[in-house]
């Protein structure tokens, strides 16, 4: 078959046209809009599952960040709750060492990058008890009075 039989018959023309048609500036092209077609086709079971394999990773994601920002939280409770102890202590006239003050001024340290961060997590019960602690710090450290 040369080519004038080719071109003679429909699917030659058909071919010339579809190539100019992909070649031309135009933004149709159709050979890729039938691969495309036929890819969707031959696929479809793999995209299905795709599709499903994406919504569960989303919902692990979704669940994952619950624990996470859960954790966080429980983790600023205790260092809360070691600096109110750390105060309470204080206010007893429990006396401590300097190391102790430098390891709950670390503790303190925590509390509140992880508060600055977090901005909705509420914050306002350790204010006072921080305030007390680096006082209290600060007259030890001037009076050289540690335990």
């Amino acid at each position: 078959m040369n080519i004038l039989e080719l071109f003679a018959s429909g699917s030659g023309l058909l071919f010339l046209v579809l190539s100019l048609v992909e070649i031309a500036p135009i933004k149709v092209n159709p050979w890729s809009a039938i691969a495309r077609a036929l890819g969707s086709v031959i696929n479809r079971d793999v995209i299905a599952r795709l599709d499903d394999i994406s919504r569960v990773q989303r919902d692990t994601q979704r669940r994952l960040d619950d624990h996470i920002k859960l954790d966080d939280e429980r983790d600023a409770d205790m260092h809360r709750a070691k600096i109110l102890r750390f105060n309470n202590e204080l206010l007893r006239d429990i006396p401590h060492t300097r190391e102790e003050f430098i390891e709950i001024l670390a503790e303190i340290d925590g509390y509140e990058a992880f508060c600055r961060a977090h901005p909705d997590y509420q914050n306002n019960r350790a204010v006072h008890a921080v305030a007390n602690i680096k006082r209290v710090y600060a007259e030890r450290l001037q009076k050289h009075d540690f335990l």
